[in-house]
């Protein structure tokens, strides 16, 4: 590609002309980005559009923040015909890379925390302070959030995503149920900043604050838009405890634009970020399935995760549209992924004399709790033919009552794993009960603990009596 331009805008902005130019990767967008470099000369970011109104957007909006006192990269130079312009350059680091492995895990860092509040407690100002004296007419390519837009991105998802999948479904129906939802949404309007891709792909870290880039598609809008696309982007894969957090900073750097109570906020919430998850799967559908660049159809599982979690609770509004993505998430091609992510409980009873039994997942084993110390019905006579699994044992055991408090304090750890093996996506956990031979105490508590876990929890769990030969299997409830 020819840079001349970008070198002569170089040279124009620092008095010398660069001695390297380097193409940064390029996102979702067509734009292009480049590093350009010289001795004792700033590094700056150089951008070639193939849109001149795109450009102009970012240009204006660049510079109406920065009067906000909004961090915005500085744009330094334009070309003549405006197809060209240099702006600061906020180095490489991402929030998306800053989080990486709270991303991963979710378990999420005090200082990747950190970075996650800043940005949200900024966004109020950018969407009401933002807002203050803007010319909506610079937006391109809308000049604000409106039903011809929702309809756009509704249809987006069905004809680029939907379709795709090869579900079946009524057009008539859903079509009015996307009309229902248009209505919904548009009962909010607020003459507010939308910046329609507010996620941690467009906020930068320099010095441990954040800055914010891409925003050229930003248009007139509600602001719930913009906290849904935040909170349920889809590869963020933010836990439940932490988004309500950022929820409550969210809502606390309102008030001071908008006071609403949090009942009212979420009952709204809801619906932007069902829509906006079916408009991130139209883009992925897009890009991924017609574009064929993988890493969009990687972000697929995360973004079903997120549907099928919103279809907890119904929405009651658009009925045939509700069904519809129940059968959509429930698809062989979903489902499958989900197993390959799900978490299995192996509980296991063993004899110590035996030894402590493998973890044939390779994660070096689990919890192994020592039975041992709780009165052994096996040194009396009368319960030698039976195992835990028999009622005289059973009661021999609990009327003792060791057993019983024994229990309840293996529950609360192994508990307190599972709901965070399954918050963080981890697939295997392993529970094994030891005592002398296998075949009382340790086939009581491992008994116990699976039908536990299986009541309590919606995970798959396996249980072995390693001594006894016996196998079972608690499936997750459908």
């Amino acid at each position: 590609m020819d840079t001349s331009r970008l070198s002569a805008l170089y040279a124009r902005a620092t008095g010398r002309p660069p001695q390297n130019i380097v193409e940064l990767p390029s996102s979702g967008s067509n734009r292009r980005y480049f590093r350009l470099v010289a001795d004792d000369a700033p590094s700056l970011i150089g951008v070639i559009g193939t849109a001149k109104a795109e450009n102009s957007a970012f240009i204006y909006m660049a510079r109406h923040f920065a009067s906000k006192g909004i961090p915005v990269p500085e744009v330094l130079a334009v070309s003549d015909d405006g197809m060209a312009y240099l702006q600061t350059d906020l180095g490489d680091s991402l929030l998306f890379k800053e989080i990486e492995k709270g991303r991963a895990t979710r378990s999420f860092s005090a200082q990747e925390r950190e970075l996650l509040v800043k940005t949200i407690r900024q966004l109020p100002d950018i969407q009401f302070a933002g807002a203050e004296g803007m010319d909506f007419g610079m937006c391109y390519p809308a000049v604000k959030f409106d039903e011809r837009s929702i309809l756009w991105d509704l249809n987006y998802f069905k004809y680029c995503f939907l379709k795709a999948t090869g579900l079946e479904f009524d057009e008539d129906r859903l079509e009015d149920d996307f009309q229902a939802m248009a209505k919904v949404l548009m009962r909010t309007d607020t003459c507010t900043f939308m910046y329609r891709d507010f996620q941690s792909r467009n906020v930068m870290i320099r010095d441990g604050e954040p800055w914010f880039i891409d925003f050229q598609g930003g248009r007139r809008g509600p602001f719930y838009y913009d906290v849904a696309s935040f909170l349920w982007q889809a590869k963020a894969n933010i836990p439940d405890g932490l988004r309500h957090e950022l929820l409550g900073e969210y809502l606390d750097s309102l008030h001071k634009y908008y006071p609403i109570a949090e009942e009212e906020f979420m009952a709204t919430l809801r619906h932007f970020v069902l829509f906006r998850t079916l408009q991130v799967l139209g883009a992925y559908g897009f890009r991924g399935y017609f574009e064929k660049k993988p890493h969009f159809m990687q972000s697929v599982p995360f973004a079903i995760a997120n549907l099928r979690s919103l279809l907890d609770k119904p929405y009651g509004e658009y009925p045939y549209l509700n069904e519809l993505l129940g059968r959509l998430v429930n698809m062989k091609q979903f489902t499958d992924e989900l197993a390959r992510k799900s978490l299995t409980v192996k509980v296991l009873s063993f004899a110590y004399k035996k030894g402590i039994p493998n973890d044939p997942t390779g994660n070096g084993g689990g919890f192994v709790f020592d039975c041992r110390a709780i009165n052994n019905p096996g040194k009396y006579e009368r319960y030698k033919p039976f195992t835990g699994l028999d009622s005289c044992v059973i009661e021999f055991l609990e009327n003792d009552g060791e057993v019983l408090d024994f229990l309840d304090s293996c529950y609360r750890l192994v508990d307190a794993s599972v709901a965070r093996y399954v918050e963080r996506g981890f697939t295997n956990l392993m529970v094994a009960y030891g005592c002398t031979g296998g075949q009382h105490r340790s086939v009581y508590c491992a008994q116990h603990t699976a039908e536990h876990i299986a009541r309590k929890f919606n995970v798959k769990v396996e249980l072995v009596h390693r001594e006894q030969d016996i196998d079972q299997t608690f499936n997750v409830k459908e």
